[in-house]
């Protein structure tokens, strides 16, 4: 994104003109996250939440290097290299559990990203590249923290990796062999944990190269705002630093200050007492979940009990997939003109009283027992969930009257004035 009003990177010293002509980095940092790139001045604290993804992608990665250090990804072993960590390594017990809980604060605040995408509509034009790729880099994290949920092998961890990669048996023809390739074996052993803790290592890396494109992408039609309004004036901009960087400063140190009360005062509040027992083929648990994050989609996944057609469990396949990657198809389904939720009255009842809870109520289901009326309310929750983003998001975008919309930025801030929308040296009405 380019405005004529952006202030340009000047080197002082000669050692910064040297790395401006020969490695222009400072320049590039200047221009992605300084005082060069200028950024709608109405952001709310909503839009803190990129940021803190960005930083607890970096913080899990960092954790995630020190305890590879320590870990053996070996069936006989594994197991009994956590409790290594916990008990004998340096500091080891504060890297696993910042670790896992960081693990859960990532998920929290790219749902919240990704809600804030879905109310404020950030997937429209021009930036549905950005939502894209977004969505990629949420499949990936998915992808990720189900291979880091089995490396301490314990019996959730056993049990949720024979689960899921048992999904893949439901395709037909080739669901079999596909499980098999993915656990090198026809249970999970050695292999499977082998290659879990490659992949795990790896896709962390993955993550953060289609970070730097989702940013990049950003940068060039600039960030949204809550109005949805496009920026017409310097008038509607500040630069990101100092107003911004001060401002994610702040959310960040809240959200530190929630992660390490949950580290030194709750740290396996969020996991399963199951997983403190060392993985048994022999003995399977009565309740089998994965965590807390993967709850929406493992209900859509036990919603279907029929077969029809196709058999019941490639029909939860199909949905529990389908949950996600109809997201990619936003920018198409929502053919609204107006971008945010508050001047559409009407996609805002639907989205707080509809999607909202239904995904609350996912959330529990996801973690209750497969049995009645759970399996009943996880049906009818589904339904609505695929209906809202099919049905009822496509319906109202084409017959909502929307509210007026501000004529900029600057009037959305500071009211309808013309000197203050236009600038100081506008001309009186005549």
């Amino acid at each position: 994104m380019s405005f004529p009003w952006a202030r340009q990177y000047e080197p002082k010293t000669g050692l910064t003109k040297f790395l401006d002509e020969k490695l222009p980095l400072p320049r590039f940092v200047y221009n992605a996250v300084g005082a060069g790139y200028p950024v709608p001045r109405n952001l709310n604290y909503m839009w803190n939440f990129g940021v803190l993804a960005g930083f607890f992608l970096m913080f899990q990665i960092i954790t995630g290097v020190v305890l590879a250090m320590h870990y053996a990804a070996n069936a006989n072993v594994a197991f009994a290299s956590t409790e290594h960590i916990m008990r004998n390594v340096n500091w080891g017990w504060l890297m696993r559990y910042a670790h896992a809980n960081g693990a859960s604060f990532f998920f929290v605040v790219v749902y919240i990203h990704i809600f804030r995408g879905f109310f404020y509509s950030s997937y429209k034009a021009p930036r549905e590249m950005i939502w894209l790729l977004g969505v990629v880099i949420f499949l990936l994290m998915m992808a990720t923290a189900f291979m880091g949920y089995v490396l301490p092998w314990g019996q959730m961890s056993f049990w949720g990796a024979k689960v899921i990669t048992g999904l893949f048996g439901a395709i037909p023809l080739v669901g079999e062999p596909i499980q098999i390739w993915l656990l090198g074996g026809f249970a999970p052993d050695n292999a499977a944990l082998n290659r879990f803790f490659s992949l795990h290592f790896l896709l962390p890396f993955v993550i953060a190269g289609v970070v730097i494109l989702h940013i990049w992408a950003l940068h060039i039609p600039g960030s949204s705002n809550p109005t949805g309004v496009e920026i017409k004036q310097e008038s509607d901009t500040v630069p990101f630093h100092p107003y911004y960087t001060a401002k994610d400063g702040f959310g960040l140190g809240i959200a530190l200050l929630a992660l390490f009360t949950m580290v030194f005062f709750l740290p396996n509040v969020l996991g399963h007492a199951d997983n403190y027992i060392e993985a048994n083929p022999l003995s399977t648990p009565a309740h089998i979940v994965p965590e807390w994050y993967f709850y929406p989609f493992y209900a859509i996944l036990r919603a279907f009990t029929m077969d029809f057609i196709l058999p019941a469990k490639l029909w939860g396949v199909l949905a529990m997939f389908s949950a996600i990657l109809l997201w990619f198809f936003l920018p198409w389904l929502d053919r609204s003109p107006v971008r945010s939720g508050h001047y559409r009255p009407l996609f805002r009842k639907f989205f707080w009283f509809g999607l909202i809870p239904t995904m609350a109520a996912l959330f529990y289901l996801g973690g209750a027992p497969a049995e009645e009326p759970y399996v009943m309310l996880s049906q009818i929750f589904t339904a609505y969930y695929f209906l809202h983003f099919l049905v009822i998001i496509p319906i109202v975008s084409q017959i909502e009257r929307p509210q007026p919309l501000p004529y900029s930025i600057t009037e959305a801030v500071l009211g309808s004035d013309k000197k203050a929308v236009l600038g100081e040296n506008a001309e009186p009405a005549v």
